[in-house]
């Protein structure tokens, strides 16, 4: 009776587990005052943590690819095993997160975890609603884009509490994103493969000159992206300190910095409907570029005028992200699209190592200036862009 309720809603159902699963993405992003006080961390220690989570997702997403599972096993059984464990190992950095090097193994296995999150919940949108991939999977993002602010919107809602219930609050949310994709149960349009996969498998995207211009404009898409989720709250801190506000504003702004891509990911794929996916990855790229550069220049402005910035930056830093998804998985072989999803990500993801560490371990000497670190990844994905009108498979 449950299952059929949920499978009359299927996106509804996979972008609210998305949404839980991923809050545990940047779960300590959103206690990080606290720990700083508490524990005597720096922002350098807080690009470490940041990194250690995207490396273990970078390993997982391999994994995925040389297993062949993303395409070998039922997604929704992934999805909701990586949702149970990835919120047990989250809770247990609570244990950890004053006892080096154990921190860093808790939140490496959070990243492993959410490899079998963020790319299988692609895979159950297309498996759901194989028709408007670009506007199904803008959802999709969108939740991911929620997920990852919702740790600061914890924080910022239990201020008089330890910075330990918020983290345990995420927890709590990826096991009931693992219970409901359970219940829901894998779509009907994407066969669970028989073959045996191989890490070619995954690659074999790549021999096709379209995949290749699309996954060149989302790797430059996840340079700037993570780097800026990274530097949001100190960004926000600097223009709440300027305005002299209580600091209890900071989370709550930070939330809303990066939740306002929602909005730009639902908006994006309402758009790619009347344009195109690529028409739509473009512009938000585009956009936020320009924000990129012409950020540090402004720093002389109203902080009010600043924060209504980084919204619009928010808003587009992330508008891009379901289409590229989209342009991806219509571009790889039909039956690997799970691993070639996985490899794409794990590339992807790859490159926002060195972007978090250099704006992370810089922010001291160079505050807002880093943020034009950030700028070669828009420049470098629209140059890849380019080549799709003269491509053909």
């Amino acid at each position: 009776m449950l299952r059929s309720t949920l499978q009359r809603y299927p996106l509804f159902v996979i972008v609210l587990a998305q949404l839980c699963g991923t809050s545990l993405w940047f779960s300590i992003n959103g206690v990080w005052l606290s720990l700083s006080r508490e524990l005597g961390l720096t922002e350098s220690d807080l690009g470490q943590l940041t990194l250690t989570v995207q490396a273990g997702f970078i390993v997982g997403t391999l994994g995925i690819a040389v297993t062949g599972l993303a395409d070998r096993f039922r997604a929704s059984y992934i999805f909701a095993c990586s949702s149970v464990l990835g919120a047990l190992v989250n809770a247990g950095f609570v244990i950890t997160a004053a006892s080096p090097p154990f921190d860093l193994v808790m939140r490496f296995l959070t990243g492993l975890c959410l490899a079998g999150i963020y790319p299988l919940g692609m895979k159950l949108v297309i498996g759901w609603t194989p028709k408007h991939t670009g506007t199904a999977l803008a959802w999709l993002v969108g939740m991911l884009t929620l997920g990852t602010a919702m740790p600061h919107l914890l924080r910022g809602a239990t201020p008089g509490l330890p910075w330990q219930w918020p983290l345990l609050g995420s927890s709590a949310l990826a096991l009931l994103g693992g219970m409901i994709i359970l219940i829901l149960g894998d779509g009907p349009h994407l066969p669970m493969g028989t073959a045996k996969a191989h890490l070619r498998s995954g690659l074999a995207g790549l021999r096709s000159p379209r995949f290749r211009a699309v996954a060149g404009g989302y790797f430059g898409h996840c340079w700037e992206l993570y780097a800026f989720w990274t530097l949001t709250p100190l960004l926000v801190t600097r223009e709440v300190l300027r305005m002299h506000a209580a600091p209890a504003l900071i989370p709550l702004i930070s939330f809303i910095v990066i939740g306002v891509g929602f909005a730009g990911c639902v908006g994006g794929g309402r758009l790619s409907q009347r344009f195109s996916s690529q028409w739509v990855a473009n512009r938000a790229l585009a956009m936020s570029g320009i924000i990129c550069l012409a950020y540090p220049f402004l720093t002389w402005a109203p902080p009010g005028a600043l924060l209504m910035l980084l919204m619009l930056w928010g808003t587009s830093v992330i508008a891009d992200s379901p289409q590229f998804s989209a342009l991806a998985a219509a571009a790889a072989p039909r039956e690997f699209v799970g691993a070639s999803l996985a490899v794409m990500n794990a590339i992807g993801f790859a490159l926002t190592i060195p972007a978090i560490w250099i704006t992370s371990n810089l922010w001291g000497s160079q505050g807002v200036w880093v943020t034009l670190w950030l700028l070669p990844g828009p420049v470098l994905g629209l140059w890849s862009m380019r080549r799709l009108d003269s491509l053909e498979d």
